[in-house]
């Protein structure tokens, strides 16, 4: 009778070295700042996302790399075009991004696609799982896709999606396209930092713009009816329509732009070019009445008065002195032995007195 014989199983991997992998992450922290820019500069995608996760941790150490990175990179900076593109939940904002992209990258331009979402905590905006629907673009070397870190705040994650639109910019992206992911607050924040807002919405929807915000449609540059092919095309053309005259009553954009409606489809790429069309019109004439100019400098100098009303904010909630007596004050808020207002005023007298 024959010995029987070993049949070898699935071989293991080999141990992971975790003295190794910490080595290697201390190392790419350690990296000087005159390292980071300079391959930023040179397009180098390890770099440059190496450089976001920076400008993403709570760490004080990575807060000012960052902060030196993105202040010695701000002189190639602002060279982009930056697009933002909002809409509901199925309405198929990543098959046209991917459409989009493609198409902007035949024009001889280099992409970037960012996303802000601040809902989420765990899959950190949508565009994550997106990547694997933008599977062309995505891979594409003259495109770069990042989700926005989610956070607690839609400022904080804000912040970090406009600091890394000037880490991308200086990387050799000239086009940005940043996509709202959640709802509600993150479609204004997105507008303070684009050139160009296009809304996407679905055909045949019906009473579909009632149901969103008229600060949202007046936002919009350009409203697009996505989806509009096939046996949508009769509803899209008829809600075109609608959405055109409901933008006719809007108050006039202070841009001198008069937005307009019109017909796509992200799947077969139907009315992208008219899009892009549009845009560029946009551009060029914004450009010649100076208001591309002024609107990218009010914007900074909202980001600057966000930027401090987010620290001071920061500043307070960990400051030592506020945390030990915070509960005690909502509690006697809560019995209706202190109004919100003096209380308030308690713990700002409290905040800075420990901060003298």
């Amino acid at each position: 009778m024959e010995a029987p014989k070993v049949i070898k199983g699935v071989s293991q991997p080999p141990n992971v070295n975790l003295s190794s992998v910490r080595k290697l992450r201390k190392k790419r922290q350690e990296l000087s700042v005159e390292t980071f820019v300079e391959g930023i500069l040179k397009g180098d995608r390890v770099r440059l996302g190496q450089a976001i996760t920076l400008i993403e941790s709570t760490k004080s150490s990575h807060q000012a790399k960052a902060q030196a990175i993105i202040n010695t990179c701000l002189p190639h900076t602002g060279k982009s075009f930056r697009l933002g593109i909002t809409g509901s939940p199925g309405v198929g904002k990543s098959t046209f991004i991917e459409s989009y992209g493609q198409h902007i990258i035949q024009q001889g331009h280099q992409v970037a696609v960012l996303a802000v979402d601040p809902s989420s905590q765990i899959s950190q905006g949508s565009i994550l799982g997106d990547k694997t629907r933008m599977f062309n673009l995505s891979t594409h070397p003259k495109a770069f896709i990042r989700p926005s870190p989610a956070g607690e705040s839609l400022g904080g994650v804000a912040r970090k999606t406009r600091e890394t639109i000037m880490l991308c910019e200086a990387a050799g992206y000239d086009f940005i396209i940043i996509e709202t992911v959640g709802v509600g607050q993150s479609e204004i924040a997105v507008h303070s930092m684009v050139d160009f807002f296009l809304l996407l919405l679905l055909p045949g929807a019906g009473d579909e713009l009632q149901g969103i915000k008229k600060g949202i449609v007046e936002m919009a540059d350009l409203i697009a009816i996505n989806k509009a092919d096939g046996k949508n095309a009769t509803k899209a053309k008829q809600s075109r329509r609608e959405y055109g005259s409901a933008l006719h009553i809007m108050p006039p954009k202070s841009s001198g732009w008069t937005p307009t409606a019109t017909v796509c489809a992200g799947l077969s790429g139907m009315g992208i070019p008219d899009i892009w069309d549009i845009q560029q019109q946009y551009q060029t004439k914004m450009t010649d009445n100076g208001f591309f100019k002024n609107n990218r400098q009010n914007q900074s100098q909202y980001w600057l008065h966000e930027t401090i009303q987010n620290q001071l904010k920061q500043l307070f909630y960990e400051n030592e002195a506020v945390k030990n007596v915070l509960k005690e004050k909502e509690n006697a808020i809560l019995k209706g032995e202190l109004s919100p207002f003096k209380g308030a005023e308690e713990l700002m007298d409290l905040f800075l007195k420990n901060n003298q």
